[in-house]
């Protein structure tokens, strides 16, 4: 039912058309009266009518007043205006504002019912176009994501594809297409489906909030985006993405990042993101690869160099520490060196194979066994974490084993500097190489593992402490005698700044306060 509000000063008129009209027979109803241009516009304001029929004379506001401000404000509502004879010319003002309908007072109801039955199928037709335009945009909005897939997909693999395409897609697709932008290749790892590769561009979709276009194209998941002024940002949502993906698919999820470039360069900037791709082998957790992340120094891909016993020598004596360091050397000089994948597996592998022969026969078969795991890991992360394992337990396990023997060695150079103590050519080199036929770098790390403390460090500390004795039992013994007697040499002034770097005090003031009777410390 359309609604109608009917306007006229002459209450007779008013109450004559309200009643004799058949309202409902024509698809209206009679939502209310005004006797005045004021009132009637009150009542549009409150509840707009589909159809006005008023008067053209009326005090306060006049018909023609009523229909130019409802046009400002209401635009959509049709009137039909009563007019007395010779008011045509007055009337036809009305038409600026699209009123098409004029009835001559005194009217009848066929009038009217004319009248109401051609405004009618105006609004019928008009709801119709309205109805038709909306359920177009509707399809039109349902095909665009469609739309917006096929063109990332032509402008990324169709070198034909230029600014000439651009421009009749501007128009079409509302992207804004003049700043740079970026194109994100997702990557699942593992066995992946369409329902996978949908998720994803969906999920990032969701989480970037950014996204020009986006599509699936091969086995990948291809966004473009506006390139970002936050590049933390984006990598904070990149590992989002990840995050939300691995929770509901329980896949990992790698994503190349391309340079930014004009759209125009998405063919380019594609080929960048799946070169990218080929050495997320080399990927440590964070799963994303950017192409400063492939970069190979001038001169082409470098040389592989690592020394085998820098990672035997501690997994042998037992230092977790140090071959935890060691292992980690290993795999920063594989990811720099960038040889290729077989060849980094191979290095691997030989590596393995070094550390399985320190281990005892017993186990050596078994290790043996597992080198085709190394071949088939799919990432340089996997192969570090088994290496970690591997270097973990033999270490742990030659550090059980040696727990004694490095106790006995540690208490022979305890032992021997205590002998020493007063011979100036002391040192780890003499004690490692003449005395016990060990590596000094070797036979150094061991003592301060054991004691918390370097070598040089305990024969100063240990010469001190000797020195504080000496004192207490002969306060009149000489300085420079006291000095070489503890290895200091003929060098007493050196002994002295030793002295007091350790007790606070020099060695004459440490004897006047024995001597006083109060204590050095």
């Amino acid at each position: 039912m359309y609604k109608v509000l009917l306007v006229d000063d002459e209450r007779i008129i008013l109450d004559g058309i309200s009643q004799m009209v058949d309202w409902q027979a024509f698809g209206t109803v009679l939502t209310g009266t005004a006797q005045n241009g004021l009132q009637a516009y009150d009542l549009i304001a409150a509840d707009p009518p589909d159809i006005v029929i008023s008067d053209i004379r009326m005090p306060g506001l006049d018909g023609l007043g009523l229909v130019a401000q409802t046009y400002a404000t209401h635009p959509n509502v049709k009137f039909v205006l009563l007019s007395g004879f010779g008011e045509f010319e007055y009337a036809n003002r009305a038409m600026q504002y699209g009123v098409k309908h004029y009835l001559l007072k005194p009217t009848d109801e066929t009038k009217i019912a004319d009248s109401l039955k051609e405004v009618t199928a105006e609004l019928d037709q008009e709801r119709r176009r309205e109805a038709f335009t909306l359920d177009m945009k509707r399809r039109f909005e349902k095909v665009i994501p469609h739309v917006k897939e096929q063109v990332l997909r032509e402008f990324v693999t169709n070198k034909t594809y230029g600014r000439r395409d651009l421009e009749e897609y501007r128009s079409l697709l509302p992207c804004d297409f003049g700043r740079p932008v970026r194109l994100l290749l997702c990557h699942i790892e593992g066995e992946a489906d369409y329902e996978h590769q949908f998720a994803v561009k969906n999920i990032a979709e969701d989480l970037l909030q950014t996204a020009l276009m986006s599509t699936t194209l091969g086995d990948h998941a291809l966004i473009l985006i506006s390139d970002p002024e936050d590049l933390e940002l984006l990598h904070s949502r990149l590992q989002d993405i990840r995050r939300t993906f691995r929770l509901y698919y329980k896949m990992n999820v790698t994503v190349a990042v391309s340079d930014p470039g004009p759209i125009t360069s998405a063919r380019k900037l594609y080929r960048e993101t799946l070169q990218c791709l080929n050495y997320r082998f080399y990927l440590d957790e964070s799963g994303i690869i950017t192409r400063k992340d492939t970069f190979v120094p001038d001169g082409g891909v470098s040389e592989f160099a690592f020394d085998e016993e820098r990672l035997m020598l501690p997994v042998r004596s037992g230092d977790r520490e140090e071959a935890s360091l060691a292992l980690s050397e290993f795999i920063a000089e594989l990811k720099r060196a960038q040889l290729g994948i077989e060849m980094t597996k191979s290095y691997a592998i030989s590596m393995y194979a070094a550390l399985v022969r320190l281990d005892g026969p017993e186990r050596m078969a078994e290790a043996y066994k597992r080198i085709s795991e190394i071949a088939d890991m799919g990432s340089l992360q996997a192969i570090q974490s088994f290496l970690e394992e591997t270097v973990r337990d033999m270490a742990g396990r030659n550090y059980e084993r040696n727990a004694f023997k490095y106790n006995a060695i540690v208490r022979k150079v305890i032992d021997i500097v205590e002998e020493q103590i007063g011979n100036a050519s002391l040192s780890l080199n003499l004690v490692a190489h003449e005395m016990l036929y060990m590596n000094a770098d070797y036979l150094g790390k061991l003592f301060k593992k054991e004691t918390g403390e370097k070598f040089s460090n305990y024969v100063m500390r240990i010469r001190i402490q000797r020195a504080t004795e000496l004192m207490t039992e002969s306060p009149d013994a000489k300085i420079f005698e006291m000095a070489e007697q503890l290895g200091f040499g003929d060098n007493p002034q050196y002994f002295s700044q030793v002295f007091k770097k350790q007790m606070g005090c020099t060695p004459s003031e440490y004897i006047r306060k024995l001597t006083g009777g109060i204590s050095a410390f």
